[in-house]
């Protein structure tokens, strides 16, 4: 077996690489991750390429980017992916690893565009409980920064937030500990997987909209058209 890892550079990364690696049969040879090819910055979290960058040098792994355009459509993103898994084909690796907890849809999504190619998929963290798992991440030494927030769910006060006990503490009912719906997404800059800390420095917060489709009920109402925004905060971190 040979495995790439899908990279977001956030907690549910890091943990589930932590878990892949006591997995001596699957050894991870590659990290993977999307990046926006305008802002050179990383897909949904917005963390700049140069720190993803400085994560793989402390891992001791290649980093592979996906480059995708500025809200790429889901054709554009999957025939991307598609030539993307059929080069990591060729080139030997037989599975890809993600950090992904307990959403069905996106594990069946992605286990049949995998299956498109002939490559085997591995959930280190499936069904396992969020709130063991945070508490875990932070018990094994993990370091993380909250990087992006879903606004309507979790405002601006939580971007630039380290992620300890006070944070759990501080979420608002109906959030996961996980942020596994997507409410806040994180850089990891310290742990055990990494050689040495990542470093950087706080930059400016900012918000922004993106279009979302009309059947994501968290956010359109029936009324909308068909496509509305859905807001969110950004906490821009600085290669140091």
């Amino acid at each position: 077996m040979k495995s790439f890892f899908n990279w977001s550079g956030g907690k549910d990364s890091a943990l589930a690489f932590y878990y892949a690696r006591q997995d001596n049969e699957n050894p991870i040879e590659l990290l993977l991750t999307s990046v926006n090819k305008i802002y050179r910055r990383v897909s949904m979290h917005g963390v700049r390429e140069e720190l993803v960058e400085k994560q793989a040098r402390a891992l001791g792994l290649p980093l592979q980017k996906l480059l995708l355009g500025e809200e790429p459509s889901m054709a554009e993103y999957e025939s991307h992916m598609l030539r993307t898994m059929t080069d990591l084909k060729e080139k030997g690796f037989t599975h890809a690893v993600f950090g992904d907890i307990f959403l069905e849809d996106l594990r069946q999504y992605r286990e049949a565009r995998l299956g498109e190619v002939g490559l085997g998929s591995v959930f280190p963290l499936w069904k396992k409980d969020t709130t063991q798992l945070v508490h875990e991440f932070i018990e094994l030494g993990f370091k993380t920064i909250v990087v992006c927030t879903k606004a309507e769910v979790l405002d601006e006060s939580f971007v630039g937030r380290i992620i300890d006990k006070d944070f759990l503490t501080d979420l608002p009912k109906g959030v996961d500990p996980c942020g596994e719906n997507g409410e806040f997404h994180t850089f990891v800059f310290d742990g055990p997987i990494f050689r040495e800390p990542v470093s950087f420095s706080i930059g400016e917060k900012v918000f922004r909209e993106y279009k979302a489709p009309k059947d994501d009920k968290d956010t359109c109402s029936p009324d909308q058209p068909v496509q509305c925004s859905m807001g969110f905060w950004f906490c821009d971190l600085i290669e140091s």
